[in-house]
């Protein structure tokens, strides 16, 4: 889905990957609206379909209107999101009590003016790439990153550790949730990458770079880069958000 205003470009899409039996994860790329994301569904069976759905629901019901907010008021629009897709979740199972332990991760981005804002939970990630740098935004919340952080295991045992898939925060698991937020000013040229573990975890940066330094359509972009995955065993499904802030002038 391509979506395009002034001085913002965004694609998304998501893939089922080669190995999984359905497709848990979703995206949106809405210009007008100001807003960006990717959710990856966790539970097994429907659950995590469903709460990636949810939070896809949350996230369209509280950017519905399109308007452009101060940085305050969208920091809070964000937080909301997570607030909402959490209750709406946490009250699935409350009908539906076989789906308990159902939940997502989930990358959202707002605009407002030149300023960029993230809510993240999970690990799932944001990227920045510019001047040829990719830069990850966004911190796992993962017990090997909270290993990595306290020197328990090295980056090489981490890429390695059977244990990467075990959380410590998620959208719908507890009764109350907190989004990390992170925010910065927009630079003319770069582009943002949200996308699930399915991505990163089988596409390596420099194939990364490779992918987004290429002058081509944000589309295209994102085939590449979920044909990659796919190459190398396809372990999961994918899903990108592409944002591409044009040189035009600052969004």
């Amino acid at each position: 889905m391509m979506e395009r205003n002034t001085n913002l470009i965004a694609y998304c899409k998501t893939d089922q990957g080669l190995k999984r039996l359905s497709n848990q994860d979703i995206c949106l790329a809405n210009t007008t609206h100001h807003c960006f994301t990717v959710a990856d569904g966790m539970g097994g069976a429907a659950g995590g379909e469903i709460a990636s759905a949810l939070f896809l629901e949350a996230v369209i019901e509280i950017f519905n209107n399109g308007e452009e907010l101060p940085v305050t008021e969208s920091r809070k629009k964000v937080e909301s999101c997570f607030t909402l897709a959490n209750e709406k979740i946490q009250s699935h199972i409350e009908i539906n009590p076989a789906h308990a332990g159902m939940g997502c991760t989930a990358e959202l981005m707002t605009v407002t003016d030149n300023i960029f804002i993230i809510g993240h939970v999970g690990d799932s990630r944001t990227y920045c790439f510019h001047n040829n740098t990719l830069t990850q935004l966004t911190k796992d919340h993962s017990l090997v990153q909270e290993q990595l952080e306290q020197g328990i295991i090295s980056q090489e045992q981490a890429n390695k550790c059977r244990y990467q898939n075990i959380l410590l925060r998620a959208i719908g698991t507890e009764t109350t949730i907190k989004a990390d937020i992170v925010r910065g000013i927009i630079s003319p040229g770069s582009t943002f990458l949200l996308c699930s573990d399915g991505l990163y975890n089988m596409v390596d940066s420099e194939e990364i770079i490779s992918v987004l330094s290429f002058d081509a359509p944000l589309s295209l972009k994102t085939n590449m880069l979920i044909d990659m995955a796919n190459d190398a065993g396809g372990n999961d499904n994918i899903a990108i958000t592409l944002i591409q802030c044009t040189n035009d002038s600052t969004p």
